[in-house]
């Protein structure tokens, strides 16, 4: 298991539920004020759904592992069955333009 004592960002992968894109909207705003409030605490980078249709999603925190645990839980995507499995992984950063945002 590698080392991620160091690792200052992770990353929170949803695979979603097929109707995803149409049944997220009745849960978006909270969903949008939960993620302005990891922003405001300089947790939560960045995140969207991923394809076309969306299938998954990935959300980038700053902090340890329980900040995007801790998102997951409270998420209301989460909490509506909108995300069939999630995942938090570390994210090595490696230079580009993103990566002058990033604390590290």
């Amino acid at each position: 298991m590698p080392d991620t004592s160091m690792v200052r960002n992770f990353v929170l992968i949803y695979e979603v539920v097929d109707d995803y894109a149409t049944r997220r909207m009745g849960h978006r705003a909270q969903h949008l004020r939960l993620a302005a409030e990891y922003r405001r605490r300089g947790e939560f980078v960045m995140g969207g759904a991923i394809g076309d249709p969306p299938d998954r999603a990935i959300l980038v925190f700053q902090g340890d592992r329980s900040v995007a645990e801790g998102f997951a839980a409270r998420d209301p995507y989460v909490r509506a069955g909108l995300v069939r499995r999630w995942e938090v992984q570390p994210w090595a950063v490696v230079p580009g333009e993103v990566f002058d945002n990033l604390r590290s």
